[in-house]
């Protein structure tokens, strides 16, 4: 019987323990950010128009899909932390970066809790972030969907920022479209190298780029 109360209160120990790890990591423990901008007909057309989103009524390009907080091998997520979460106000005021009010309530659950900061401060840090990146705007005034190399994309976002290097960004693609840029930011938002399990960039030599419709 003792060796059952024993085995029983390990066990318990165990699961409260594991519980505690799903809960998430703690908040304010990273390396850098991944500042990550997705093209905005790319996810409308492979998810947006069939959640009839109203970021897809919208003419926009390059949105701010989120800043994720990342350690040097993979990242934390869904983190602990005493901070309250936004406002209303607060993520409907990230719409204009981020196409919708809800993208921002998301991403502030997913990894805006990971980063240790209030809310507020942490939305403000994701739009200094996204404003300090140029986004081309040679893709907004396509007339027409292109099909092009991944690399063309990566080397328009160096050219458009001074300093920018390979190391620094890195380009996604989804169902044979370009899907994303990803640029590694210090805490402080400056330009840096990205660990390795984030440097995957898209090779193919013919990714769509759907037009801004």
């Amino acid at each position: 019987m003792r060796k059952a109360i024993v085995t029983g209160l390990a066990l318990a120990g165990f699961m409260s323990t594991a519980a505690a790890f799903a809960d998430g990591e703690r908040a304010g423990d990273f390396d850098y950010y991944v500042l990550a901008l997705s093209w905005s007909p790319t996810w409308c057309a492979l998810e947006g128009d069939d959640r009839n989103s109203p970021q897809c009524d919208r003419q926009l390009g390059w949105v701010m899909h989120g800043l994720w907080p990342q350690y040097e091998r993979g990242w934390p997520s869904y983190c602990n932390t005493p901070e309250r979460d936004p406002s209303r106000r607060q993520t409907e005021a990230m719409e204009d970066i981020m196409g919708t009010d809800g993208a921002a309530w998301y991403q502030w659950k997913k990894h805006g809790r990971c980063a240790g900061l209030p809310a507020q401060e942490y939305l403000d840090t994701a739009r200094k972030a996204f404003e300090s990146i140029t986004r081309p705007a040679a893709f907004k005034a396509l007339k027409k969907d292109v099909l092009l190399p991944a690399s063309v994309i990566e080397q328009a976002f160096m050219q458009a920022n001074a300093g920018l290097n390979r190391d620094e960004i890195t380009v996604t693609c989804k169902d044979q479209r370009i899907q994303e840029v990803r640029i590694c930011l210090s805490k402080d938002l400056e330009p840096r190298t990205c660990g390795q399990d984030t440097i995957r960039d898209c090779t193919l030599d013919k990714a769509r780029l759907d037009k801004i419709d």
